[in-house]
């Protein structure tokens, strides 16, 4: 999911909206730009049991992959 340019909360917002389509075991990634994005999916993954790894992908980019339960 493409959300580079867009700030927090958007791109949470977006991903949590897209989740709740997928089914469980399901990878859903995320490209932002923004480094407030990875802290506040990091902690609604941790509160909602969602497996998430974050990568940096490039200068001030990030890759968050989280997974479905």
């Amino acid at each position: 999911m493409d959300c580079l340019y867009e700030v927090c909360p958007i791109p949470l917002i977006k991903a949590v909206r897209e989740l709740k389509k997928m089914a469980p075991g399901d990878i859903l990634v995320v490209h932002s730009d923004e480094s407030c994005v990875g802290v506040m999916m990091k902690e609604w993954a941790s509160q909602h049991h969602y497996s998430l790894r974050i990568v940096e992908s490039g200068a001030g980019e990030w890759e968050i992959y989280l997974q479905k339960p």
